[in-house]
């Protein structure tokens, strides 16, 4: 299904008034349950996205629009990123791990337990550092009921955010004090990480050192439409970050200067596109796309740090 929908911008503050584009919204697909995990991959010209409930990956192709099943018992997978290979690395709630699919088609496991042999909760969205380190959330949305995974009981002490090194692969916990942490991304000098807390609805914005280590952890935007979940930055440092209304667009210090709003509650956003600004949003049971007056090329693979 492809249609298209009015492009509805709310103007909160001044700064949100560059922000614009075409007039409308595309709707490049609708049937899925939940749908979440969106990575624009630039060398084949698709982007993914996962169906969890029904335990599928998704692929639509940007040259022919035609959306298909590229993987199905696909370990209830969520979201994902492309690392500096050009390789999706994916969280499974399922199979409660962090796996990459190589070249040749292959899974690889980033990481699915602690040194002491604890299973993780469920993985559930995943970001790169340019030293090559992954950083993970670890909510239990994967474990509480069958529908999204496999319910378990917990293995660990609480939900926390990891980091698995980029040449031993070890795992270190990084923080700590989280109820549902989830969508995550960094800055782009890597300085700041944010981090959202759905459980608690907001947004947090975290220090990062030489070490690898985080340092505060401020609360710097509370939600007011659900709960945030899903988080990218653009190249000119605004937070798009998705709510039960649409995205919210924020500035680096958390002030939120407008929205994108949406028929459907939303999960993940992913830059992509020939230029970086065509916006995917992966919804309830709808992907859309827009193409802004902004660009996310770091995030669409166009200008990969090194």
């Amino acid at each position: 299904m492809r249609d298209t929908i009015e492009l509805e911008l709310e103007v909160i503050d001044e700064r949100f008034g560059a922000v614009g584009g075409d007039a409308r919204v595309e709707r490049l697909y609708s049937g899925g349950r939940w749908l979440e995990g969106p990575a624009y991959v630039p060398a084949g010209r698709y982007l993914v996205f996962s169906d969890i409930p029904n335990d599928r990956i998704m692929r639509w192709d940007e040259t022919t629009g035609a959306v298909g099943v590229l993987r199905d018992g696909a370990g209830y997978a969520n979201g994902r990123t492309l690392d500096r290979a050009g390789r999706l690395v994916t969280c499974e709630h399922g199979l409660r791990r962090v796996t990459r699919t190589e070249h040749d088609g292959s899974i690889s496991v980033v990481a699915d337990r602690l040194a002491d042999d604890r299973r993780f909760n469920s993985p559930n969205d995943v970001v790169e550092h340019s030293d090559g380190s992954l950083w993970f959330t670890d909510p239990t949305y994967g474990i509480d009921s069958d529908y999204e995974g496999y319910r378990a009981t917990s293995e660990t002490d609480g939900c926390h955010v990891y980091r698995v090194g980029p040449v031993d692969g070890t795992v270190r916990r990084v923080a700590d004090d989280f109820d549902m942490p989830n969508g995550l991304a960094f800055s782009a000098d890597e300085q700041v990480l944010y981090v959202v807390d759905s459980g608690r609805r907001h947004l947090r914005r975290f220090d990062v050192a030489d070490d690898g280590s985080l340092e505060g952890g401020a609360v710097i935007s509370e939600c007011d439409a659900g709960t945030y979940d899903g988080l990218r930055i653009d190249d000119d440092g605004r937070l798009w970050v998705a709510a039960h209304d649409g995205l919210h667009c924020l500035d680096a210090d958390g002030a939120l200067l407008g929205k994108l709003h949406l028929p459907e509650v939303t999960s993940n956003l992913a830059f992509g596109g020939p230029r970086g600004n065509d916006l995917f949003i992966t919804a309830t049971t709808s992907v859309y796309a827009a193409r802004l007056n902004v660009s996310g090329a770091r995030y669409a693979g166009r200008t990969r740090r090194t």
